[in-house]
């Protein structure tokens, strides 16, 4: 029963987000009514709702017209497979990467997902985007079809290495980058240490405060985990018991109900989203990758690394994110930025999780369409 008891603890501290712990509340009304939003672009769906202002941020409520909503583009993932390719990086390793080529002008995208993820991730954003621009999709190293070379220490510097060297060798253009999560902390190094103009601007999905809750020991939150979290590290690196954890984790139930926590619109948890986080977790090395960006270092803060960027910078979050909440240290960093920098615009989704691209696509591309076509025309 205690080993039992250990192996649960365990599961809940590497996957769970923290949210059965109570949460701030705002003592007074956060919302008050602004303007309409209607339907705006021909290459989304129609979208009606309110929008509302708090200071310096924006939220929007939207409703999507159901008699529109098989116009919605989504890429399954043997489309998306079709068009992928390998590039040799460092030449040790093999990376996999999608391209949907256009012959705008306007500078490409690199779209870079999330922990556990992958390039399938962004199926329901990339025949939409792809309708103006290049479109690039990666999967870091240790996830999806790229390599998991054992011994391998994964860290944030070495991701954003990746993405500058994804750009400088195959892309060759200034890019914009996407990122999810982690990705979204990956784009932010990156976009930092760039001194070749290799970066046009960033768009920030929920960024992530490290490569693991370590990194956010000034959230009381995680203050009150710490002591689980150093115990988590010690137990995965136990063979047996990291075996025992990441088999479990990745069984399909486990999968959806973890899935099913981070994201505000449950429909979007499908059987083809859990298809896109098991099987590459199946791949010989996912456990070592899994067990080293558990228990490694965080890597750099964002509140650090921000203010080199004088880029264009969109931040978009979902305001039911139980891993990076908006009361949350990096939340509240990051809500506070557009006040300071007058290159960063900050958007709340409001019902939106942890990855508001597959939570509600619609909204994200309302907000990321404009934003581009702006960053375009400078």
């Amino acid at each position: 029963m205690a080993a039992a008891t250990v192996l649960h603890d365990v599961e809940a501290a590497c996957l769970r987000p923290p949210h059965s712990l109570p949460r701030t509340t705002a003592k007074e009304p956060r919302l008050k009514p602004g303007l309409a939003f209607p339907h705006l672009y021909d290459n989304k769906l129609p979208v009606l709702g309110r929008g509302y202002g708090v200071g310096n941020r924006s939220f929007i409520t939207c409703y999507v017209d159901p008699s529109t909503e098989s116009r919605v583009s989504v890429l399954g993932v043997s489309q998306i497979k079709e068009k992928c390719s390998k590039w040799q990086w460092k030449g040790r390793y093999s990376i996999n990467y999608f391209v949907s080529s256009s012959s705008s002008t306007n500078p490409p995208l690199l779209l870079v997902h999330g922990f556990g993820a992958s390039i399938p991730h962004w199926r329901r954003n990339i025949d939409t985007l792809a309708k103006d621009y290049t479109v690039y999709a990666i999967d870091l190293l240790g996830f999806g079809a790229s390599d998991k070379p054992q011994g391998f220490s994964y860290s944030m510097e070495a991701w954003a290495e990746l993405i500058l060297d994804f750009l400088n060798e195959v892309v060759q253009k200034p890019t914009v980058l996407i990122g999810n999560s982690v990705g979204s902390l990956a784009c932010v190094i990156a976009a930092s240490e760039s001194s070749q103009n290799l970066v046009r601007g960033i768009v920030l999905l929920n960024c992530a405060g490290g490569m693991n809750n370590k990194a956010i020991v000034d959230d009381w939150r995680i203050k009150l985990l710490l002591p689980l979290l150093w115990l988590v590290d010690f137990l995965l690196k136990q063979r047996r018991i990291a075996t025992a954890v990441f088999e479990r984790a990745k069984q399909r139930d486990n999968l959806r109900n973890i899935l099913l926590s981070v994201y505000g619109n449950k429909e979007s948890v499908d059987d083809e989203l859990v298809e896109i986080i098991n099987g590459p977790a199946n791949d010989e090395g996912a456990l070592d990758a899994f067990v080293s960006i558990i228990t490694g270092p965080p890597g750099p803060n964002p509140v650090q690394l921000m203010p080199r960027i004088n880029l264009p910078v969109l931040v978009l979050w979902g305001d039911q994110d139980p891993f990076t909440p908006i009361d949350g240290p990096v939340g509240k960093y990051f809500s506070s930025l557009p006040s300071k920098s007058s290159n960063v615009s900050l958007y709340m989704l409001e019902g939106v999780g942890h990855c508001p691209h597959d939570d509600k696509p619609d909204l994200v591309h309302q907000k990321l369409l404009p934003w581009l076509a702006q960053v375009t025309a400078l």
